[in-house]
């Protein structure tokens, strides 16, 4: 993905334009002898001749569409993928994230939610081919673009290059990743008929030689199915690589763009590969949408090209946890939780207009009757659930975190935690000891955000934005308490490599830098979740608290659990777990003020809700059936 502008005007007429693409598009595309557990004996996979792909030598169009697998649970995967086969769809996309998969160095999980055969394997289930694109940098609007945190402890680290520290832990992830990938390639009796090399390399190309290792990474381990590279327009030069299909990706159709890839390599069929169907949102910005009747006009005008597509996205899903991604062009800017990104169906895996009048479209193109649309799942209202007991950050830090103890402030993916792999996501307790008062400065220091305290007094916060307080006067020795977030690392661009977290420098009081810190991680695991249970000192939420504080409260269900949605109105800014799961933050800042809330996650009886709160507690939190994402802004 990447920043677009320029204001986008809403088009229509579409059906004259569908009329037009059904009249060129005269061969229809029957394509039900060709689906995953119908051929055998394979042996040619997807190639390209006379501008055009061919699948085992007959002629081929991906309708593709994005959704990824770490985005979605487990139990819903099945059901988006008959929805995308009902709307004429015949390939799937999916990214593979590093940083999930190897969260820890060396290693590796595979499993749950995770389990990455077990979702292609279930695509060819359902007769869907598969385009993977395992990168190793995916950008996604995905933290750090899926690259383990745990890289930048190298200070010497160059991403996405040859160095040799990042060569050296990209063969040993895909030492892991490629023997469960191989086994289900196209020749293989599998569903994937396509391999990306990368991810949008040409707005990064910082090494001409990068591309070319990529490609020898996956061909040394087995890929043997076609390979692609995909960027927009003004990086689709720098991005090639020689052996793989260059592919594009946009959202407005600008005169010339398809045209363009005949300039960068010849007689090649030609695709979108991210067709970007909506937007993603910033904390304190819009709930982007774009234009129904606009998206499907301009996929009808691609396909009129002669272009295969890939819609990007189909469904988007969550970025449950601490996963989302940021931006830092002019200013740096966070992801907000929900990934619905206005796409084909919502977050939940609802049905949106863009379903049914790109059902339609696909439908007239294919000549021959899809499969009827899956019975949506009604949703919950579960109603008011109060928060009755609450526990200070204060009090549980004694019992539950042992701190690193340093003479200077270590940033997160730094400290020795993890099997010494650091800290990657939540937050960081800095605590020295200062005696008396005066100004205190960051340096631009903290990232992302800190809030500051003399004991356990609010002083402020320090940001990008703001980088000097004034601490209050006070006789002896106090505590200084700095709580730093870890708000997302930027997922595209060229600052990767400046994605350290928490204190990432000398901060200054009067000058002098402050030493000899207990520096507390607060990672906030499910194990770690799970021992906040037993922490003896809950206690009834008064009539107005300050945090930050953990708050915990039950949900009562009757019946089987359905899906729901969470709105926080009266509390500030914090994380939501749901029987351990991490839903992601909330922000009153907005757009987002419902949290997706999966059925699967709950169970019948009682279900335990653990809020951690910054700031200003409210006292319930509301169940409702209706997501809110914010105030609307059309797509520019």
């Amino acid at each position: 993905m990447w920043p677009c502008g320029g204001r986008r005007q809403r088009r229509f007429g579409g059906a004259a334009v569908l009329l037009g693409v059904l009249w060129l598009l005269a061969r229809r595309f029957n394509w039900s002898e060709l689906i995953p557990m119908r051929l055998w004996g394979r042996t040619l996979g997807l190639q390209t001749e006379n501008s055009q792909f061919l699948l085992e030598g007959m002629p081929f169009r991906i309708f593709g569409g994005s959704m990824h697998y770490f985005r979605v649970p487990r139990e819903y995967w099945e059901d988006r993928m008959l929805k995308m086969k009902a709307c004429g769809l015949n390939t799937l996309t999916t990214y593979v994230p590093w940083n999930l998969h190897e969260q820890t160095r060396g290693k590796f999980d595979f499993t749950q939610d995770l389990d990455l055969e077990a979702f292609l394997s279930l695509a060819a289930k359902n007769g869907l081919w598969v385009i993977l694109r395992p990168g190793p940098y995916i950008c996604s609007e995905w933290d750090l673009g899926g690259l383990p945190s745990w890289l930048l402890q190298d200070p010497e680290m160059q991403l996405r290059t040859t160095y040799k520290g990042f060569t050296e832990a990209v063969d040993a992830y895909f030492d892991h990743l490629m023997p469960i990938v191989v086994p289900l390639q196209y020749k293989k009796g599998g569903p994937i008929i396509a391999v990306q090399v990368e991810n949008e390399y040409g707005s990064y190309a910082k090494d001409p030689n990068y591309m070319a290792y990529v490609k020898m990474a996956l061909l040394s381990r087995g890929i043997v199915e076609l390979l692609m590279t995909s960027d927009n327009k003004n990086g689709l030069s720098f991005g090639l690589v020689e052996g793989a299909l260059a592919t594009v990706n946009f959202q407005k159709l600008e005169p010339g763009v398809l045209k363009y890839l005949d300039t960068v390599q010849r007689d090649q069929p030609k695709m979108v590969m991210e067709y970007w169907t909506g937007w993603f949102d910033n904390w304190g910005g819009p709930h982007y949408v774009f234009d129904a009747d606009e998206m499907v006009n301009t996929v009808a005008s691609i396909l009129k090209l002669g272009a295969s597509i890939n819609l990007y996205m189909f469904h988007g899903g969550t970025n449950f946890g601490f996963m989302n991604g940021a931006l830092e062009t002019d200013e740096y800017k966070s992801d907000v939780t929900s990934y619905d990104y206005d796409a084909v169906l919502t977050e939940a895996g609802d049905y949106t207009s863009k379903f049914f009048k790109l059902r339609q479209l696909f439908s007239a193109i294919i000549g021959q009757p899809l499969p009827l649309p899956p019975m949506i799942e009604s949703k919950a209202s579960y109603g008011a659930i109060l928060l009755h007991q609450y526990i200070s950050l204060w009090d549980v830090l004694p019992s539950l975190i042992q701190p690193v103890k340093s003479e200077f402030p270590v940033n997160m993916e730094n400290l020795h935690l993890n099997d010494s792999s650091g800290q990657s996501y939540g937050y960081v307790l800095y605590e020295t000891v200062i005696f008396g008062g005066g100004h205190l400065h960051s340096r631009d220091h903290v990232r992302d955000r800190a809030q500051v305290f003399v004991n356990t007094m609010y002083v402020g916060e320090l940001d990008y934005n703001t980088v000097e307080l004034s601490l209050p006067e006070g006789q002896g020795f106090r505590q200084l308490r700095l709580l730093v977030e870890n708000r997302g690392r930027v997922n595209y661009g060229l600052a990767l490599n400046e994605q350290r977290k928490g204190l990432i420098g000398d901060v200054f009081l009067n000058k002098t830098p402050l030493r000899n810190f207990k520096i507390y991680s607060l990672e906030m695991k499910p194990d770690f979740m799970k021992s906040l249970q037993q922490v003896a000192g809950w206690s009834a939420v008064p009539d107005y608290f300050m945090g930050p504080a953990f708050f915990r409260g039950r949900l009562w269900i009757e019946h089987q659990p359905q899906d729901t949605f969470l709105k926080l109105q009266g509390w500030e800014k914090g994380v939501v777990f749901v029987n351990g799961h991490n839903l992601g933050r909330y922000w009153k800042i907005g757009p987002q003020e419902t949290l997706y809330l999966p059925g699967p996650w709950l169970q019948k009886g009682n279900n335990e809700i653990v809020i951690f709160e910054e700031r200003t507690a409210g006292r319930i939190i509301q169940s409702v059936d209706i997501p809110y994402l914010g105030r609307t802004q059309y797509v520019d």
